[in-house]
């Protein structure tokens, strides 16, 4: 699919900027017109992606958190979160829900969540290399007419 737009942000892996990252999306996917459920689907999903990269991938450090979206052809949204933080040895482990490395105070449903929400998810990982989600969002044009 051809690229129509894009942006970048970069920042550190700090709790605070979770909701920065969430609102800048949004922002921007506001350009393609998406219903306030869509938004709303959206920020959960991107709150998920960097919330696992505060939280999983530098548990003991700050570490910096990347994160690019892009609109592509027929109205698709791309969002991808990347951290280079401890990795997983098993993505598809981690993407079972319930499944967490975060303690009794996480619930493990951030992949689920994240897939629930959006078309496509792909995750890639590799131990002490770090993680990188992207997701996918087809939003469909509204019609004109009532």
């Amino acid at each position: 699919m051809k690229q129509q737009n894009y942006m970048k942000l970069e920042f550190p892996s700090r709790s605070v900027n979770e909701a920065f990252a969430r609102s800048a999306v949004a922002a921007f996917a506001a350009q393609l017109d998406p219903t306030l459920e869509e938004l709303g689907d959206i920020r959960t999903a991107v709150s998920e992606a960097v919330t696992n990269c505060i939280v999983h991938a530098y548990p003991d450090t700050l570490g910096r958190v990347s994160l690019r979206a892009r609109i592509l052809d027929g109205g698709v949204l791309e969002i991808t979160v990347k951290d280079t933080g401890c990795g997983m040895a098993d993505p598809d482990k981690a993407r079972q829900p319930m499944f967490t490395t975060g303690g009794p105070e996480r619930s493990g449903m951030g992949f689920t969540i994240m897939e629930s929400f959006m078309d496509k998810l792909r995750v890639r990982s590799a131990p002490g290399r770090g993680t990188t989600v992207t997701m996918q969002r087809r939003i469909r044009r509204r019609g004109s007419g009532g």
